[in-house]
């Protein structure tokens, strides 16, 4: 955190500012009143006779330039603290501007004026000597510079300090709204990876429907009748799983899309099957029941993901899943021959990029590629 800067702290600005314009004006005349007072009431012998009016009007003029302290505070104070060293009624501006040094510039500043004034106060006292004796001149003296600079050193901390909390606080918000923006961002992201995966798994589907009925040579009445009511039913879950997708995008808090599990992949295996796909299945039914919700629903990603390439990629071939857990890790594989017909469908390859991302975050490797004529996707998640 950086300290406010006592130089530029708390000076006016350019707006207008009516409060401050009253206080521009009741400061001077307050100063003189002040000066007026002090060379009535206080000082026993002082300026006489005509000196007392010339005394008076350069008292004017010295706190007229209070005026102006806020665009020069040093220069002003000290030559305010040299006009005090001759002019009796100048001496209440002169702590005026003194205030002011302490009050907005650093310490040292504050204490060379003061030390200016003690100074131009031992040149009244050679002046005028009767008023007082040497060493109760310095020692009044001194006590008004220190108590002034005090009172305007203190009054600076204590707005530096203010400030200090101001701008603590506000970064605090500040950083609350980005971690919470990063949140919903992050949400809103893995919403979207969601959703490639749900709608890509449908689309294909759909695909791989169509791509049977193109090359039935001879379809009957019954055979296209099915096969548009599976291509009818897929189109209509894809387009209600992007309707609830988009949904939650939109929202101000998005919510997850429906997270199933290991108990859901069967599912998925059917539904590929009803489509014509050849799928093998293995997986010991014990894991259904102790599989963790996390390393579940990343498992159904995975198989997902896995029969969606399978069903674009190599669609006439046999996609071969298998689920087991061995020394703590779930190991997730999908493999299929490695044929050149495919069903055309375009990707981008991002889903196996966002299955790795969703592997690693989870603490488990997700690997892919051809291994021994065969297209292999495995993942490894640890099975906490």
């Amino acid at each position: 955190m950086t300290q406010p800067n006592a130089e530029t702290a708390a000076e006016p600005s350019n707006r207008w500012n009516p409060a401050a314009l009253i206080r521009t004006i009741l400061v001077p005349l307050l100063a003189f009143a002040g000066g007026l007072a002090l060379l009535q009431g206080v000082l026993l012998k002082g300026p006489a006779g005509t000196l007392r009016w010339v005394d008076v009007g350069c008292g004017a003029a010295a706190c007229a330039v209070l005026a102006f302290r806020d665009r020069a505070r040093t220069p002003i104070a000290i030559a305010l603290a040299l006009v005090a060293g001759i002019v009796a009624t100048a001496g209440a501006a002169n702590m005026v501007a003194l205030y002011g040094v302490a009050r907005h510039r650093r310490f040292p500043v504050a204490l060379a004026v003061g030390l200016v004034n003690l100074a131009t106060g031992c040149g009244f006292w050679l002046l005028y000597p009767g008023n007082s004796t040497f060493s109760l001149t310095v020692t009044v003296n001194v006590a008004i510079a220190a108590a002034v600079i005090a009172w305007g050193s203190m009054r600076q901390a204590q707005e530096s300090l203010l400030l200090s909390y101001r701008e603590r606080a506000e970064r605090a918000e500040r950083e609350q709204q980005l971690r919470e923006t990063q949140v919903r961002q992050a949400e809103r992201t893995r919403i979207a990876r969601e959703m490639h995966d749900v709608i890509t798994h449908r689309i294909s589907l759909v695909a791989l429907h169509a791509g049977g009925m193109m090359v039935d040579p001879d379809p009957t009445r019954g055979d296209v009748r099915d096969t548009a009511e599976l291509i009818y039913g897929s189109a209509r879950q894809a387009l209600e799983e992007l309707r609830l997708a988009i949904g939650a995008l939109r929202a101000d808090e998005p919510t997850s899309l429906e997270q199933p599990g290991i108990d859901r992949i069967g599912d998925l295996v059917t539904d590929a099957e009803q489509a014509g796909q050849r799928v093998e299945l293995s997986m010991d039914p014990d894991i259904v029941e102790a599989a963790p919700s996390g390393v579940g629903r990343d498992a159904y990603r995975i198989v997902q993901e896995g029969l969606a390439n399978v069903r674009k990629h190599a669609p006439d071939t046999t996609a071969v899943v298998s689920l087991a857990v061995a020394d703590g890790t779930l190991r997730v594989r999908v493999a299929n021959d490695i044929v050149d017909d495919t069903l055309g469908v375009p990707g981008a390859g991002a889903g196996l990029i966002g299955l790795k991302e969703r592997a690693d975050l989870a603490g488990g490797t997700l690997r892919y590629g051809p291994s021994a004529g065969r297209f292999e996707l495995i993942g490894e998640l640890p099975w906490t």
